[in-house]
């Protein structure tokens, strides 16, 4: 899935709540302070590499186990499902207080790969899973434009 995402980012992060899954504590991991950053292929030749940056603090009182990430163009109508997420790229989670992690996704993008790029609006899928085995997932957890 990762030769679908990168282009320029034009518009802000959205990022909404997370729909929890049943954890043993009975709450589920949150998700705070979700960004999204885009750095184009150098221009004008689109030579070079660029990427594409997912950034977001995941909280849960049993400790974070992990956070899968899923760029996806609004116009290809995927609206992936939490199943789905457990069959993606993760991003790297490294601890930063008791419970909370700080967990990132980086992907390199080519001027072939920003070449082959729906357009438009694009969203951020992620599924967060806790210690405990509890599960969250937001199918639009933050968003970016590609430009022209």
């Amino acid at each position: 899935m990762s030769s679908l995402v990168g282009a320029v980012v034009v518009g802000a992060v959205a990022v909404g709540g997370l729909a929890s899954a049943a954890p043993k504590d009975g709450t589920g991991p949150s998700l705070s302070h979700a960004s999204a950053r885009y750095t184009a292929p150098s221009a004008p030749s689109g030579h070079g590499t660029g990427s594409l940056t997912f950034t977001a603090d995941v909280h849960d009182g049993s400790g974070v186990r992990g956070l899968t990430v899923l760029p996806w163009p609004a116009s290809s109508k995927l609206d992936p499902t939490e199943a789905e997420l457990r069959h993606v790229e993760s991003a790297r989670c490294r601890s930063t207080a008791a419970g909370t992690s700080r967990c990132t996704y980086t992907l390199k993008v080519t001027g072939e790969d920003a070449d082959r790029l729906a357009r438009g609006r694009w969203y951020v899928a992620v599924r967060a899973v806790a210690e405990d085995g509890g599960a969250a997932f937001e199918p639009r957890a933050a968003s970016f434009d590609v430009g022209r």
